[in-house]
């Protein structure tokens, strides 16, 4: 499962699929790709053939927020949405990963798991021999300022795949 923070204005939004059609869904879909988790390595728009293999993506908020920066009250209206798809696939996720502080915080409040710190690459053992992982969003910010370089980026999609390989 990967969690991300809300629909880009750009990309998602527009689109009508998360993480489609902006440049963070384009380093997401390259690394799912690039790591057995997906068919291709491109994402454009919801009906491009697309496939994910062993993933599940959703978000924190649901609504694109002023400044990609979602209020309080706006994520806690959406968490019984991630609540619910946490609950759906509580059999079947072995790892879930997180792509920023936000979304960090958001599987937290909704598992109330209490206690831990996000950055990037930390790794947790969490509910039923889960396994979270925080990550930095790939947002443009952070892949230009090389915050996050490609090689810390595929290294998180490694350890996922390690991780479910070995469960």
């Amino acid at each position: 499962m990967v969690i991300g923070l809300a629909p880009a204005a750009n990309g998602g939004n527009r689109t009508g699929r998360i993480f489609t059609g902006d440049s963070s869904g384009d380093w997401l879909v390259k690394a799912l790709f690039k790591t057995g988790f997906a068919n291709k390595p491109t994402s454009i728009s919801k009906d491009d053939g697309l496939i994910l293999k062993d993933a599940y993506l959703t978000l924190t908020a649901r609504c694109t927020p002023p400044q990609n920066k979602p209020n309080p009250s706006e994520i806690s209206n959406c968490s019984q949405y991630l609540i619910s798809e946490i609950k759906i696939l509580e059999k079947t996720t072995k790892v879930i990963l997180t792509l920023g502080k936000i979304a960090f915080d958001g599987y937290c409040n909704a598992r109330n798991v209490k206690g831990l710190k996000f950055g990037h690459n930390k790794i947790y053992p969490v509910h039923n021999d889960k396994t979270l992982i925080a990550s930095y969003h790939p947002s443009r910010r952070n892949t230009n300022t090389g915050t996050l370089t490609w090689q810390m980026w595929i290294n998180i999609f490694e350890t996922a795949r390690s991780i479910i390989n070995n469960k």
